[in-house]
């Protein structure tokens, strides 16, 4: 059975930094890619970025690029997404997902992490 369990949410300024974790098991992690999504509230989920476990291939929304960075540490079983400059518009429940490398759908996902950044 697979479990994520995501950390590293809270409350920051505007232009502040934080880093969310995604300690993840049972799952075969070179089959999967991981991912990070986000849900502000009365909007849909959005993706954020991803990273396939094997290779390290990193991929990020437009909002994120230059600012986040995502990243994985095969001993530790952990996604991270570190966030830098952050604004008001970051504001989400942030989610960590993972999905098998030849599905198209994430299929697994995270409790959910609140992230709150302030103006």
């Amino acid at each position: 059975q697979v479990r994520l369990v995501e950390s590293g949410g809270g409350l920051v300024q505007a232009g502040g930094s934080l880093r969310l974790s995604c300690t993840a098991s049972g799952l075969r992690f070179s089959n999967y890619f991981m991912g990070w999504f986000r849900q502000a509230p009365g909007k849909e989920r959005e993706f954020v970025s991803s990273v396939t476990w094997n290779d390290g291939n990193t991929y990020y929304a437009d909002s994120v690029k230059g600012r986040f960075t995502i990243a994985r540490d095969s001993a530790k079983s952990t996604v991270y997404l570190q966030m830098n400059s952050l604004k008001p518009e970051d504001t989400a429940v942030y989610y960590c997902a993972a999905r098998l490398s030849y599905k198209v759908s994430y299929s697994d996902w995270g409790q959910g992490t609140q992230v709150t950044v302030s103006s």
